[in-house]
């Protein structure tokens, strides 16, 4: 049923999607290049691939030589337009996760704009310092032609074996990788077996100057969400605990929870859910229901909780966030951001 449903519109979105790539390679739309080095990082598909930590990653090691802008859509957002986020912005104003970017990096210039080459010609202007841009989920914004293409892959949802939406997970077309130079394979098993390697390389690589790298996202001990309102020591294994999530794919982060904790209840939302005073109060129904517990969001979450006097006290005594970041496997992490530098030179 599902098939006869959906096909037909995964056909007509192919072939809209593929109609419009046309425009741009006929020339009737135009691909701006800029002098600025712009890196995009993007994916294809919809959910979460890992693109907000592979942006602090990039942002972090590119900082240390580069004055350095993150250009981000701003998804959700109820604002329009160019705007620079600051620390203080609420994240129904700038999107959560340029929030989240700039909260961790408050001296980069963080900005949101859906036209991106006017987010760019902006940023140019009103910067003249920064000599590097992290574009945000770009791939499929070909208004903007990058010089360096980062696409990141879910490894458990293999681009050969999906189909275009609705009827998967596709949001562009696989005859589009000939523009990317970089592979990240996100969300692999720690110990990948090389046939899984070599089956992806020969369905993902075409050509000489495509890398590709595999990982895994590596969590870390959950931090208080509000700190001067915890008492008590880290938590431990096997803790019992409630899990909260508003992502595009909970299931890494609900599986490291069950591997660590006793997960006793689970609540889980859409991608970049608004939270509200109703959601805050089944937190702390959940809480009395099970005592002695704490609850564990994502870290992608966590900023969306900047209204702590709409959060009952028992919830903001209890709120933890988990941290995660991108682990290359085989130790490769330094070679790809010396590759990536290297190209933001060069020619």
């Amino acid at each position: 049923m599902r098939e006869l449903l959906f096909a037909p519109l995964a056909f007509l979105y192919r072939l809209a999607v593929s109609f419009r790539h046309n425009l741009f390679d006929w020339g009737f739309l135009k691909s701006e290049k800029f002098d600025i080095p712009i890196i995009c990082i993007g994916n294809i598909t919809v959910g979460g691939t890992g693109k907000t930590p592979m942006a602090e990653m990039v942002m972090a090691y590119m900082m240390r030589t580069h004055r350095v802008a993150l250009l981000s859509r701003g998804y959700g957002r109820r604002t329009k337009g160019y705007l620079e986020v600051q620390p203080t912005a609420h994240y129904r104003d700038v999107g959560d996760e340029p929030l989240q970017i700039k909260r961790k990096f408050p001296e980069a210039v963080v900005v949101v704009c859906e036209k991106r080459v006017e987010g760019i010609r902006r940023i140019q202007a009103e910067h003249p310092e920064v000599n590097l841009i992290v574009m945000d989920d770009g791939f499929q914004h070909r208004h903007v032609d990058p010089k360096i293409n980062i696409l990141m892959v879910d490894s458990t949802r293999p681009i050969q074996s999906d189909r275009m939406l609705p009827l998967g997970t596709l949001r562009d077309l696989p005859e589009q990788l000939h523009r990317v130079h970089y592979f990240i394979i996100t969300k692999c098993p720690e110990r990948m077996a090389p046939i899984d390697r070599r089956i992806l390389r020969k369905v993902l690589i075409k050509y000489a100057y495509q890398q590709i790298y595999f990982t895994r996202l590596e969590s870390f001990t959950p931090q208080p969400v509000f700190p001067s309102e915890v008492v008590g020591e880290p938590l431990v294994k096997r803790r019992r605990v409630i899990a909260l999530s508003g992502i595009g794919n909970p299931s890494p982060f609900l599986k490291t929870l069950r591997e660590w904790y006793e997960v006793v209840a689970e609540l889980t939302f859409d991608d970049h859910h608004v939270y509200r005073v109703r959601d805050m109060q089944a937190l702390a129904q959940l809480l009395r229901e099970h005592p002695d517990t704490v609850i564990v969001t994502t870290e992608k979450d966590a900023v969306k909780m900047c209204r702590p006097e709409r959060i009952p006290p028992e919830v903001r005594r209890a709120l933890y966030y988990m941290p995660i970041n991108i682990s290359f496997i085989e130790d490769s992490a330094t070679d790809f951001l010396q590759k990536l530098e290297e190209d933001v030179r060069g020619n």
